[in-house]
């Protein structure tokens, strides 16, 4: 954001009762703006010097909206630094202006404003009380996640609501991978199968039972807790038997999953059970590779429409120590675009959420490993070869 006033061809004055004009915020409004938030706030008031600081800062952007008898509103908005995260910092409409969808306007332009700066998620906080903004933020999208108690100066609670802003920027017709999402908390890996395999044949079957017997084929017996998961062994033999190919990229040839075991005998069983797995995997033909799958090369599978179904920690997702499977649906310029199977209805999250969820390229990089030993996998799923002369 500037705070030189920006070059447009001049607007004549705003009619009465008409739509507000946005525009970018500039150092002439100094005094507008401060004499509205003094009219409009008790507490937590902006100051003159931080609007002036919002101003010049380039990571900031202050928009106003202007009606015919002046500068009617403001929303504020934060780009966080190094992430595809943006905050609404705040937003006011002046009083007399209320009811002319002056807010709902500042909304839509501000979202529009952090996406173009290449952010994807918009996220904010709101007085618990505040029922009219609350009822705004959820027509336009917005998803209550978290709450913080004694926010306000007052010590009145925060409701965090957040709403995706950026999609896939490509062809829709590289969209090609379904979405399918897991029906228990342990079979991540197997939705994910589910899902790369129908988007290579169609007629493969996506339900619970296939979802569970590809769990009972794939499962590494134990986890730190609970069920257990499913290794990258396991998933390909699954695939293979199901007549796709099926590629393994590992960082190295340790027993997976390990580091969270305390048991000696769990270790012990957990490294037969993986030396099984390697033993049928080079049985079957199955190639392994120990090096990391880069993004680019990920990219470029998708363009031949094989698709790689990766390991990531969720902890960058869920704050979750655990080891999950993910399916890497579309990549762009900007982000890898995951399918993430695990769905928290508790938290009012659907398929919409979790579909083709965008994550800067460099960040995915860093999420695509777990446990201590920094664990890599990534099975890469692609039709079989027809014999010649099959």
């Amino acid at each position: 954001m500037t705070a030189e006033a920006p070059e447009h061809i001049p607007v004549p004055a705003t009619r009465p009762g008409a739509a507000p004009r946005l525009r970018e915020a500039t150092l002439e409004d100094l005094d507008a703006l401060v004499r509205l938030e003094e009219e409009s706030f008790d507490t937590d008031r902006i100051s003159r010097r931080s609007f002036r600081r919002f101003l010049h800062n380039d990571t900031d952007y202050l928009l106003v909206a202007d009606i015919e008898t002046g500068l009617a509103g403001y929303i504020l908005l934060l780009k966080h630094r190094g992430t595809r995260l943006a905050r609404l910092y705040s937003i006011c409409v002046d009083a007399s202006a209320r009811g002319r969808g002056i807010a709902e306007a500042l909304m839509r332009a501000g979202e529009e404003a952090v996406r173009e700066r290449g952010c994807a998620y918009l996220r904010l906080e709101v007085r618990r009380d505040n029922e009219p903004a609350i009822r705004l933020y959820r027509k336009l999208g917005y998803r209550l996640f978290g709450t913080i108690p004694h926010y306000y100066e007052d010590d009145q609670e925060a409701l965090r609501f957040e709403k995706r802003i950026r999609f896939y920027s490509g062809a829709r017709s590289d969209l090609f991978v379904p979405y399918y999402g897991q029906t228990t908390p342990f079979t991540c890996g197997p939705a994910c199968l589910l899902m790369a395999m129908r988007a290579i044949d169609p007629q493969a079957p996506v339900d619970q039972r296939e979802e569970l017997r590809l769990w009972r084929e794939a499962t590494t017996i134990f986890m730190t807790s609970g069920h257990g998961g499913c290794g990258p062994h396991g998933l390909a033999l699954a695939a293979q038997r199901r007549g796709f190919n099926a590629e393994l990229f590992l960082n190295d040839d340790r027993v997976l999953f390990i580091d969270g075991l305390r048991d000696e005998r769990k270790r012990q069983v957990l490294g037969v059970v993986h030396e099984d797995y390697h033993q049928q995997v080079l049985a079957a033909g199955i190639p392994i590779s120990y090096q990391p799958v880069t993004v680019e090369q990920m990219a470029s599978c998708l363009a031949r429409r094989i698709v790689p179904v990766v390991l990531i920690s969720s902890w960058r997702l869920t704050r979750e120590k655990a080891p999950h499977w993910v399916v890497v649906a579309a990549i762009d310029s900007d982000f890898v675009y995951i399918h993430d199977p695990d769905i928290k209805t508790e938290r009012g999250e659907s398929d919409t959420d979790k579909a083709h969820v965008p994550i800067d390229r460099a960040a995915f990089t860093r999420m695509a490993r777990f446990g201590q030993s920094s664990t890599r996998a990534t099975v890469l799923l692609s039709p079989r070869r027809k014999r010649r002369g099959g």
